[in-house]
């Protein structure tokens, strides 16, 4: 038994499924009768109790959190929130707790993760666990470290972090079922597999393929989640490669907590990301003088390095900045930087190599100088839902002989969300469900929905003022009026449709979910 005076902690993480959930149990009764405290859903949650709530809690109290991958849980939105919080814990915490334990249970190294999970594991040892010999072997390990109260050391890192190098992975196979976050960059070779179901919205591509020719281009890309924002970005990153630029895709989604900490710190971390997937040498502290800002030094960064050492234009898609708006002490000064960029492209040969591609879930609620912010110039792109034709040709290409009539019926669940109508037909199109099937219980947490709705859930649990709001909005039968700001990140969200200045739910699947669940609250 550990001999320390507060006892450690363990969140396992898992899918309702085995072997994971067999595993889980595993483990869960080992680390129980060695003496330490150990969270697992199945087996701490008592019937009624606040589950968001409770999830919550454990994760904040977490020495550890012990990951069970499996081809089931690296598509799962909910194990992806999960780790992106136990890292968000992790890089706030002193001691860097909890520390974050993935084992792939018959989930081979070569198999893809979607890109969110590559980062938030990058750098982190992961186990193997293929059959019931390996149990024994990996719970030794485990204990091994919790005695001695420590830590896997890193992985070695490379110049470039492999599990962001574009060719370092490979894609899902055509069969295999959507991935909750799309790729910022496509494969070497892999462009037609990627394109087996994505559906191009006329005239978006084509639009974003012109601008993106053109020097000191600046396209902004604005869409609620899973709209296909990172999918359109691949894309034209990938037109780019073809007009033999250079293409870096970053995604503050994946900068640890602290690099948001002060804004010097914060475009240290975005030069440094940027020459380090061109593979140029870090150079920071060459360029980087505290007499002068660090605005102007970063500015020094790519005009006296970056841009000068490169002989091809550079295609640059910025993904997630939503994640910037939360820190207004450093996104005034960072989006009237890369406005001044723009504008210098227009007249300086040098800043005419940058292409800029701007992505986010929200609309801009921060105040900006009108003068300084990149959201009111270069090409603006709003992606609208699929249309019936959208699905019925999506369905045909599933090998599903649907008439207008199913897809109206599948609509009228979902609307014309594609990461909903795209899961929906893949199921039906592997057997494991029928249209009627999937529709009576598409609004339950058994549903084929069901991991999708609680992430949502267990969003709205951490801020109350938005799930009042939803509630406000499910309740009306017409559009309501909210805050500005909720409005808005309800609809980066995705869970409702801006009308004017008013708000629907977004499809009848919230609507229904949301009228039982947050009725009870």
């Amino acid at each position: 038994m550990p001999s320390t005076a507060k006892p450690i902690r363990l969140f396992i993480s898992y899918r309702s499924q085995d072997p994971d959930m067999s595993l889980a149990q595993r483990f869960y009764e080992a680390l129980e009768a060695a003496g330490y405290e150990s969270f697992m859903a199945g087996e701490s949650i008592r019937l009624g109790e606040n589950w968001a709530q409770r999830v919550d809690e454990e994760l904040e109290r977490a020495d550890y959190f012990l990951l069970l991958l499996s081809p089931k849980s690296a598509t799962s939105e909910m194990v992806t929130e999960e780790v992106r919080r136990a890292k968000e814990l992790r890089d706030r915490h002193p001691q860097h707790k909890p520390a974050i334990l993935p084992i792939r249970v018959n989930f081979p190294w070569d198999s893809p993760l979607n890109y969110d999970l590559r980062g938030y594991l990058n750098r982190i040892q992961q186990r193997e666990w293929k059959t019931e010999a390996d149990t024994t072997k990996i719970l030794q390990e485990i204990l091994t470290l919790l005695a001695a109260g420590s830590s896997p050391p890193p992985t070695a890192e490379s110049e470039e972090p492999e599990s962001l190098l574009p060719t370092s992975y490979p894609l899902p196979p055509a069969n295999s079922p959507p991935l909750p976050i799309a790729e910022p960059e496509l494969p070497g070779g892999q462009v037609d597999l990627a394109s087996v179901f994505y559906v191009e919205r006329e005239p978006i591509e084509a639009d974003c393929y012109e601008a993106i020719a053109r020097s000191g281009a600046l396209i902004r890309i604005k869409a609620p989640r899973q709209m296909g924002k990172t999918s359109l970005l691949s894309r034209i990153l990938q037109q780019a490669k073809e007009l033999d630029y250079l293409t870096v895709p970053l995604s503050f989604q994946l900068a640890d907590t602290a690099v948001f900490a002060d804004l010097d710190k914060f475009l240290r971390w975005f030069c440094a990301s940027i020459g380090r997937r061109l593979r140029l040498p870090n150079r920071l502290n060459d360029y980087w003088d505290e007499i002068f800002g660090s605005k102007d030094n970063c500015t020094a960064y790519f005009e006296e390095y970056l841009l000068t050492e490169i002989n091809s234009p550079l295609a640059l898609g910025l993904d997630e900045v939503d994640c910037v708006f939360q820190h207004p002490e450093i996104a005034a000064d960072f989006f009237g930087l890369l406005r001044a960029w723009h504008e210098d492209s227009k007249s300086r040969d040098l800043w005419k190599k940058l292409r800029l591609v701007v992505v986010h879930s929200t609309e801009v609620y921060i105040p900006l100088n009108i003068n300084q912010s990149p959201f009111n110039v270069g090409l603006p792109i709003e992606l609208p839902e699929f249309t019936p034709t959208q699905v019925l040709d999506l369905a045909k290409r599933h090998g599903l002989n649907w008439s207008l009539d199913q897809v109206e019926q599948l609509m009228n669940m979902v609307g014309g969300h594609p990461y909903l109508v795209r899961v929906a037909l893949y199921q039906i199109a592997r057997r494991e469900t029928s249209l009627t099937e999937l529709l009576q219980s598409a609004p339950t947490e058994a549903g084929l929905y069901g991991d999708h709705l609680r992430r949502h859930l267990w969003n709205l649990e951490q801020h109350p003022e938005l799930a009042k709001a939803v509630k406000v909005a499910i309740a009306s039968p017409d559009p309501v009026r909210l805050e500005s700001v909720q409005a808005f990140q309800l609809h980066s969200m995705g869970l409702v449709h801006l009308k004017g200045n008013d708000v629907q739910p977004r499809c009848d699947l919230y609507r229904r979910y949301f009228s039982d669940r947050l009725r009870r609250k």
